[in-house]
């Protein structure tokens, strides 16, 4: 084979070579700059109602059972998925996660009777703390669970294999969102207060009992994520 063939091929193969390269990189530093979740911690948002208990208005969670006022706290979050498909067959291709956004909030509303004692408004005032303390670090656990899914490959199946995508992206969307409710967990604090407190019936100090719940469940969270199988 003439040397200036020979020199050419060389050139393409190293060409070809290099461009492959470039492009391996390319996507690595794509990935790398959307390797990190956007997370939108939204404000708190709080309000103080009052209400007439012979005929409480219709937006208003029903009391519980003993309760002469209650503290709603809704933790919302809300996450979009953004993914790559890549087609490995006529109806096959392997869909991977290249950004996931979510936006959080917590919404807390007081709702007390006409007349009510301040020790009632001071217990639920407890609850409010309570969810507040579990907000202040939402970002955080958000966006530990996010940054899972980045990267993430899942295969697809389909004659429209763009439906097909779609579909998984807001699969994925609420595997985060449950998953993000699941671990928030603040629940459990507010019944173990409300256990401490007796429902604000009992002499113990609302400070106290808020500090102690806390505690309590948090220890209860880091020995089980310890010991996952007692």
């Amino acid at each position: 084979m003439p040397s200036s063939r020979v020199l050419v091929i060389g050139l393409l193969l190293g060409a070809f070579a290099f461009g492959w390269l470039q492009w391996r990189e390319f996507s690595r530093q794509r990935l790398a700059e959307s390797s990190s979740p956007v997370i939108n911690k939204l404000p708190i948002a709080f309000a103080n109602r009052t209400f007439d208990p012979a005929a409480p208005p219709t937006e208003m969670p029903p009391l519980a059972r003993g309760e002469s006022a209650e503290c709603d706290s809704n933790f919302l979050s809300n996450a979009s998925v953004r993914g790559e498909p890549r087609q490995t067959e006529a109806t096959q291709a392997t869909l991977t996660v290249t950004q996931v956004r979510m936006t959080l909030q917590l919404t807390i509303t007081i709702w007390v009777p006409r007349g009510v004692t301040p020790r009632v408004i001071e217990h639920e005032d407890g609850h409010r703390q309570i969810s507040e303390y579990y907000y202040r670090t939402a970002d955080k656990l958000a966006e530990r669970i996010a940054a899972a899914y980045i990267g993430k490959q899942v295969e697809i199946t389909g004659t429209d294999l763009n439906a097909a995508s779609s579909t998984m992206l807001q699969q994925l969307a609420t595997e985060i969102t449950n998953q993000y409710d699941r671990e928030l967990d603040a629940e459990r604090a507010q019944l173990l207060y409300d256990d401490l407190t007796d429902h604000s019936r009992n002499e113990v100090a609302v400070k106290d009992a808020v500090a102690t719940a806390l505690r309590d469940v948090g220890t209860a969270s880091t020995e089980r994520a310890t010991n996952p199988g007692n």
